[in-house]
C-alpha cells in the first residue's frame, strides 16, 4: 500500500513536470541559447528570438512559432545600394584623376606654369577692365564740374557703364580665384601622390 502510495505520488510528480503551468489555457515553450527549456503563460523572456512552442491545456503542442525576422526594407535597401554605387564610382574617378594628374604633370613647376598660362589671359582682361573703370570715373569726375541737361545725361551713362564693368571685373576676378583654387588642388593631390616630391 505504501509503495502503491509512493508510485501514485511519483506518476503525479511526472504529470505535473510534463505539463508545466497546466491550469492556464495555454502556455509556451523554448529552448533558450544557453539549451535549457523555459516555460510560461507569455512568452518567456529567454524565447526572444528564438522558436518556440504553443501548448494547450493538456500540455500538447499546438503551434510552433518561428523567430520573427525582419525583412529588409526595399526602399533602404536601394538607398544603401545607390550610395554603394556612388561611392564606388567617386572612387574610381578619384582613381582616374589621380592618374590623370601624374601623366599631366612631372614636378610642381610644371603646375605652377600651367597656373600662369591659365591666369595670363585673365589678368589682361582684369587689368583692361580696372583701366576703362578708371578712365569713365575720371569722365565722371570732369562732367560734374559742368552743368546742364547733357552734362546729366552723360554722367548717368558713364556711371552705368561703370557699373557693368565693376559686375564684369567681379566675375573674372572670381574666375581668377577657381583657377588658382584647381591648380591648388592639383598641386595638394600631386604632392600626395608623389610623398612630397
Amino acid at each position: 500500500m505504501r509503495r502503491c502510495t509512493s508510485l501514485t505520488a511519483a506518476l503525479v510528480a511526472l504529470v505535473l513536470a510534463a505539463l508545466p503551468l497546466a491550469a492556464g489555457a495555454q502556455s509556451f515553450r523554448c529552448t533558450g541559447k544557453d539549451g535549457k527549456r523555459y516555460y510560461g503563460q507569455t512568452v518567456p523572456r529567454e524565447c526572444i528570438g528564438e522558436p518556440y512552442e504553443k501548448l494547450n491545456k493538456q500540455g500538447l503542442v499546438v503551434e510552433r512559432i518561428e523567430p520573427f525576422v525582419k525583412e529588409e526594407d526595399p526602399v533602404a535597401k536601394a538607398a544603401a545600394e545607390k550610395k554603394k554605387h556612388e561611392e564606388e564610382v567617386a572612387r574610381r574617378e578619384r582613381a582616374r584623376r589621380a592618374r590623370a594628374l601624374l601623366a599631366t604633370y612631372t614636378s610642381t613647376k610644371d603646375i605652377e606654369s600651367a597656373r600662369a598660362r591659365a591666369l595670363s589671359p585673365i589678368k589682361r582682361q582684369i587689368d583692361s577692365i580696372e583701366a576703362d573703370i578708371e578712365r569713365l570715373q575720371k569722365r565722371v569726375d570732369e562732367l560734374k564740374k559742368k552743368q546742364g541737361p547733357q552734362a546729366a545725361s552723360a554722367i548717368q551713362s558713364a556711371q552705368s557703364q561703370i557699373e557693368t564693368q565693376s559686375s564684369l571685373l567681379a566675375y573674372k576676378k572670381k574666375e581668377a580665384e577657381d583657377i588658382n583654387t584647381r591648380y591648388d588642388d592639383d598641386k595638394k593631390r600631386y604632392l600626395e601622390l608623389t610623398g612630397g616630391r
